[in-house]
């Protein structure tokens, strides 16, 4: 059930492409004169400003969620936003919600690009690196640029964890520095520079739209799990590398590790991969792990021989020499942090995922 509070808008604490953070002193009662964080995103609800009375969802914050654990600006109920310009588009994401938008899909009738994507079927072999958290984005993107400094990287964020982009500070910051040529999203995420219906015509559209060597696909930040073998969002990596291979790409399983993760069923490989790519995957995919290292290193390997004995699908364990890799990701230009934590907390996360981007990057430049 939703949590409504009502707020005043003390400061703005920080922003980014299509989001702004504020401090918001509630006002409902039981609640008076307690300052919280929250998250309005401009293309929805306008720009609030100090002194502005604000209505909030505040149903994460009070379960004291990670990720998504902040309030959210519903509206700003003194001082509506102007109309947005008139668009050609009628794909409606966030469907039959309060906040529902429409937007002009890419691949819809009056896109632009509609006749490029009318008959498109394939991927022409591109490589698509599919992961399943958020914070593997930025790791997969440094490997591929240690190996391919040129590459036109695209991201496409499917709907399983959050659905407005914006959302990200890593997309815009990876954006901001050049690191990715464009975002698209699709099923029911939205605000990437092309909207997409489907991972597929997603897909297709950073191919043939954007003109991409290399896909990345993960799921919008914050992930869910239950602790149980099926009940994650990351599940859905499988339909992704399932589109790559259907579509004639090159399919990447980057696989989710940790060496520092206190729960044992997310150590070496997390139960999510072996899962996702042992049990649900039905198609070819490369999985990446290192080559050489230390004692996790070597757990990995082991682990991912056994997954390849025992899924389904045809998986290629292919090992990734990690030389200048450590290198590349500490000069991404955006923070390194999966489930709280950092880059040297937890080091063979970003590594593995980093290792995806180096192995999609070779089939490109051929090395």
């Amino acid at each position: 059930m939703m949590q409504w509070r009502e707020g005043v808008v003390v400061q703005e604490i920080r922003e980014w492409p299509g989001a702004v953070e504020y401090a918001v002193r509630l006002a409902s009662a039981g609640d008076s004169g307690a300052e919280v964080r929250a998250l309005a995103y401009t293309a929805m609800v306008g720009r609030p400003e100090p002194g502005d009375r604000v209505v909030l969802n505040a149903s994460a914050l009070l379960k004291g969620l990670g990720t998504g654990g902040l309030a959210f600006v519903v509206a700003i109920p003194d001082r509506l936003p102007e109309d947005a310009p008139d668009s050609p588009g009628h794909i409606v994401k966030a469907r039959y919600t309060p906040q529902q938008q429409m937007f002009l899909a890419v691949d819809e009738q009056d896109s632009i690009h509609h006749d490029v994507l009318l008959d498109a079927d394939s991927l022409d072999g591109m490589p698509v690196v599919v992961a399943d958290l958020h914070s593997a984005l930025p790791a997969v993107v440094a490997g591929i640029r240690l190996t391919m400094p040129e590459a036109r990287v695209a991201y496409v964020m499917t709907d399983g964890g959050a659905l407005p982009l914006a959302f990200s500070r890593a997309v815009a910051g990876l954006k901001e520095a050049g690191w990715l040529a464009a975002s698209l999203t699709v099923g029911q995420a939205f605000g990437g520079d092309h909207e997409a219906v489907s991972v597929h015509s997603g897909l297709l559209a950073a191919r043939h739209v954007v003109g991409a060597d290399v896909t990345v696909v993960t799921q919008g930040p914050g992930n869910v799990g239950t602790g149980t073998r099926w009940g994650y969002s990351g599940i859905a990596a499988a339909d992704a590398l399932h589109a790559a291979h259907v579509l004639g790409g090159t399919s990447v399983a980057a696989l989710r590790v940790s060496g520092a993760d206190p729960r044992p069923r997310h150590r070496g490989i997390s139960h999510h991969s072996t899962t996702a790519y042992g049990r649900a995957l039905l198609s070819p995919a490369i999985v990446p792990v290192l080559a050489g290292g230390g004692e996790l290193a070597a757990l990995v390997r082991r682990q991912a021989t056994l997954l390849a004995a025992t899924s389904r699908a045809d998986l290629d364990v292919v090992e990734i020499g990690t030389e200048g890799v450590l290198a590349a990701l500490r000069q991404s230009p955006v923070g390194l942090s999966t489930m709280g934590r950092g880059l040297e907390e937890d080091l063979a996360a970003f590594v593995v995922s980093a290792v995806a981007g180096v192995a999609a990057a070779q089939r490109v430049s051929g090395r």
